[in-house]
C-alpha cells in the first residue's frame, strides 16, 4: 500500500488524551514484546529488538489458544471437514489482510496499539466502540477460561475418584461450582490484583507448548483410537447452507491476534509492511495447520456427537488426555491475569479520559479503583461461568466481536486512511483498497450480525 501525504483524523485528541493516560491504557500489548517508547527522542530513528523470526512466533503465539478446543465442534456445524477448511481458507485471506491493514495504520498515524490507532485514523466515536469492544471481548473470554478450567477438573476429579462420569460425585468437595470457585479464589485472584504484569512476561512459552501438545494428543488419538470408541456418524455435508455459517465465530476466535499485533510490528526490527506481511502469513499457516489438525482429527474421531470442548469427549482415565487438561489449565491460569489487564486497562483509559483526570493526580484513587475493578471483574466473571454450560455459547458471541477486530475496525481504517490522503487524481490502485475496505468492513458486520442473532436464537430457544 502506498503511503498518501495525507493528514490522519485529530479526532483523536477531542478528549484531552493526556500522555500519561495513554501510556496507563498500553493494553495488550505482548508481555514478551519490548517496544520503544512513543515519545522517545528521534523516534523516527529508533528500531525494536524483535527479528522478524521473533515476530513469527509472537503472532502465532497470540494467535493459538484455548479456542482450539473448540474447533472440532465448529467442524461439525460448518457441516464437515470440506466445508470447514474451506471456510478457514477463505476467511484467512482476509484475516492477513487485516494484520497488514492495521500495520499500515499503524505507521500512518505512528500509534503503537490497536485501539490508539482506531482512535487516531478513525476519530472519537468508532475509538471508544473499539475500545469497548475489547472491554467486552477480554470480558467474555475471561468467562470462557473459567469455563474450561471446570470442564477439565470435572474430567480429572472423576479419573481421581473413580466414579462413573455418568453418576457424578455427591460430595461438595468435587462439586463443579466449587472447584472453579475455589481455583479461581486462591490462583486467579492473586494474579489478577497487581497493577503490572511484566512477571507473566515467560508464561506465553508455557502456553505454546500446551497447546502444541494437545493438538498432538488429538491427532494421535484420531491415528491409534482407543479400542473401545463406538463407530460415529460423520458428518459430510452441511444441513443447511447457513449451517456454516455457525463456525466463524470459532474461526474468528481462534485466528483474533490483531489487537495485540500492532504492538508486534512496531517492535520489530525492521517495521515495514512488506516484511510484516510476510511475518503474518507465516504466522497465519502455522496456526492454519494447528487448527485444521486440530478441528479435523477432533471431528473424525467422535463426528456429529463431538463435544464443545473437545477434551471432554476423552475418557477421564486416558493418561495423555489427562496431561493435556493439566496444560490446559495451567495455560488458562496464567492467560486469564493477562486478559483481564487488558480489560482493565480500556476501562481504566476511558475513565482517566472522561474526567480528564492525569495520572499524577489520581494516584491515591487508582490503587482503591483497581481493587474495584479487579473484584467486580472477577466476580461476575466467576458468577457467569458457573452457570454457563459450555464454551460454546461464549464464543458463539465473543467470536462476533473478534470479527469486529479483525474486519470491521481494520477496514475503517483503511477506508479513512485512504480518504486522507491528498491526491489530484485518484488512481485504480487506491479505488481498488477503498473497496478493499468497505467490503471488509461489510463482511465484518455481516458475521457480527449473523453470530450474535444466532446465538441469542438458541440461548432463548434452549
Amino acid at each position: 500500500m502506498a503511503q498518501g501525504t495525507g493528514s490522519i483524523n485529530s479526532d483523536y485528541k477531542d478528549w484531552e488524551w493526556s500522555d500519561d493516560a495513554g501510556e496507563r491504557a498500553r493494553l495488550l500489548q505482548s508481555p514478551s514484546v519490548e517496544t520503544v517508547p512513543k515519545n522517545s527522542e528521534s523516534q523516527g530513528n529508533s528500531l525494536g529488538a524483535t527479528s522478524a523470526l521473533g515476530a513469527v512466533f509472537i503472532v502465532v503465539n497470540a494467535a493459538l489458544g484455548a479456542g482450539l478446543l473448540n474447533f472440532p465442534a465448529a467442524f461439525s456445524m460448518a457441516g464437515g471437514v470440506a466445508a470447514g477448511i474451506a471456510l478457514q481458507m477463505c476467511m484467512l485471506i482476509f484475516i492477513i489482510g487485516g494484520l497488514v491493514i492495521l500495520a499500515y495504520c499503524s505507521q500512518a498515524s505512528n500509534e503503537r496499539t490497536y485501539q490508539e490507532v482506531v482512535w487516531a485514523v478513525c476519530g472519537k466515536v468508532p475509538g471508544v466502540l473499539c475500545e469497548v469492544a475489547i472491554a467486552v471481548y477480554t470480558f467474555g473470554t475471561c468467562i470462557a477460561f473459567l469455563i474450561i478450567i471446570g470442564d477439565q477438573e470435572d474430567k480429572i476429579i472423576a479419573a481421581l475418584v473413580k466414579e462413573p462420569e455418568e453418576v457424578g460425585s455427591s460430595c461438595w468437595y468435587t462439586d463443579r461450582k466449587f472447584t472453579i470457585s475455589i481455583t479461581a479464589f486462591l490462583l486467579i485472584l492473586p494474579l489478577s490484583i497487581p497493577k503490572e504484569i511484566g512477571f507473566q512476561k515467560y508464561a506465553s512459552s508455557l502456553s505454546v507448548i500446551g497447546t502444541w501438545y494437545v493438538t498432538a494428543v488429538i491427532i494421535i488419538k484420531y491415528i491409534w483410537p482407543d479400542k473401545e470408541l463406538a463407530p460415529v456418524e460423520i458428518p459430510t455435508s452441511p444441513s443447511t447452507w447457513t449451517a456454516v455459517f455457525n463456525a466463524m465465530p470459532t474461526i474468528c476466535f481462534g485466528f483474533q491476534c490483531h489487537v495485540s499485533s500492532v504492538p508486534v510490528f512496531n517492535s520489530m526490527k525492521q517495521p515495514e509492511v512488506k516484511t510484516w506481511g510476510a511475518v503474518v502469513t507465516a504466522a497465519m499457516v502455522i496456526a492454519l495447520f494447528v487448527y485444521t489438525g486440530t478441528g479435523v482429527c477432533g471431528f473424525l474421531t467422535f463426528g456429529a456427537g463431538v463435544e464443545q470442548d473437545v477434551l471432554m469427549s476423552y475418557p477421564s482415565n486416558d493418561i495423555p488426555v489427562a496431561l493435556a487438561r493439566a496444560f490446559i489449565i495451567l495455560c488458562v491460569l496464567t492467560s486469564y491475569p493477562i486478559l483481564h489487564f487488558c480489560g482493565r486497562a480500556v476501562l481504566e483509559g476511558l475513565w482517566l479520559r472522561y474526567t480528564g483526570v492525569t495520572v499524577e493526580e489520581d494516584v491515591v484513587r487508582e490503587r482503591r479503583r483497581r481493587l474495584l475493578q479487579t473484584i467486580s471483574w472477577f466476580l461476575l466473571t466467576l458468577l457467569l461461568a458457573l452457570f454457563i454450560p459450555d464454551i460454546g455459547k461464549v464464543i458463539s458471541v465473543i467470536g462476533g466481536l473478534a470479527a469486529c477486530f479483525i474486519f470491521v475496525f481494520p477496514g475503517l481504517c483503511l477506508i479513512q486512511a485512504k480518504l486522507s490522503e491528498i491526491q489530484e487524481t485518484r488512481a485504480i490502485s487506491w479505488w481498488a483498497q477503498v473497496s478493499y475496505g468497505v467490503f471488509m468492513v461489510t463482511l465484518g458486520a455481516f458475521i457480527f450480525g449473523q453470530t450474535t442473532a444466532n446465538a441469542i436464537f438458541v440461548d432463548l430457544t434452549a
